[in-house]
């Protein structure tokens, strides 16, 4: 075959896939001048909040009290930059009229919402502590704080959960869920950004957890590997279309311990204080100090008020 064969093959190839009607039922239309969502930016963002929220452990920022300020001030003008750009682009992307031009119109909002998500940055490093403690103390094989931070998988999926999980009460579209899969990939952790976890939240070891968008955690709970908290049904519309957010993911409430590969389906309460052992499947709602294990056949699986 010769060269001119390969080329004409090769020619052809490109013209089927720059097609658009190859790809235009799945992907998104779009407009010449708008901006698309980056990934590139987006892992960028990611690492400038974990250094913001961790100074010293993410980067290379110097603690001294001189210079932390300075630090602090120069990333925070960078996030400032990209992430609002990164709003307008997923603003962009979901906004489907075409009628008015999308970066004027939604310019000014993104730079509001950038801005109303850095000042509750603070916040967020509030709430990390709290998780780096009770994973400090929840592991005997911790030997610092600092060893935590750098690592353990769940603070990486916690942080990028909160981080997504404030950008989601704003109503900033898409950009949540894709930080959220960041952590997801690579930590083997599954964390919905619209899902509600209070403080004090742990998941020990990590790999394999689930964690539904209705899903509501209370305080001081924790998790160890291949749990789901995930949903038993999807109800259908008239046209056998799953119906989308309602609530169908469970409630955990304070002090629960969930042990490795259990599996809790539908919208059910795990009253607090509860403890659930490793590999059931629970579909029904628990009563506060409840104990569910697995047992020898005839015997009745479900007890209240003792610990394993």
């Amino acid at each position: 075959m010769s060269g001119d064969d390969f080329s004409v093959r090769i020619n052809q190839t490109v013209q089927k896939l720059a097609d658009p009607d190859s790809y235009n039922v799945v992907c998104h239309e779009h407009r010449q001048g708008e901006p698309l969502p980056s990934i590139f930016k987006l892992s960028r963002i990611i690492e400038l909040v974990r250094e913001i929220l961790f100074p010293g452990y993410f980067g290379n920022t110097s603690l001294r009290t001189g210079t932390i300020q300075h630090y602090m001030g120069v990333y925070i003008d960078e996030l400032f930059e990209l992430l609002s750009g990164e709003i307008l682009a997923g603003l962009c992307f979901e906004c489907t009229d075409k009628s008015e031009n999308k970066v004027a119109r939604h310019n000014g909002r993104s730079k509001q919402l950038a801005a109303d998500f850095i000042e509750y940055l603070p916040e967020i490093r509030q709430k990390l502590v709290k998780d780096v403690e009770a994973t400090y103390l929840g592991d005997p094989a911790a030997q610092n704080y600092g060893e935590v931070i750098f690592c353990y998988p769940a603070i990486k999926a916690i942080t990028n959960y909160r981080i997504a999980h404030r950008l989601i009460e704003l109503e900033v579209p898409l950009i949540p869920r894709y930080i959220a899969e960041m952590a997801h990939s690579e930590t083997g952790i599954d964390i919905h950004p619209g899902a509600r976890i209070g403080e004090y939240f742990t998941i020990d070891h990590g790999t394999g957890v689930v964690i539904g968008s209705t899903s509501i955690i209370g305080n001081n709970v924790k998790l160890y590997q291949g749990v789901t908290l995930g949903a038993k049904s999807f109800p259908l519309d008239t046209e056998g279309n799953p119906i989308k957010g309602i609530p169908r993911h469970p409630i955990v409430e304070d002090n629960v311990v969930i042990y490795a590969g259990a599996t809790i389906l539908g919208r059910v309460t795990i009253g607090a204080n509860s403890v659930i052992g490793g590999n059931v499947w629970v579909t029904r709602d628990l009563p506060p100090n409840s104990k569910v294990v697995q047992t020898r056949p005839k015997e009745n699986m479900f007890t209240h008020g003792a610990g394993i």
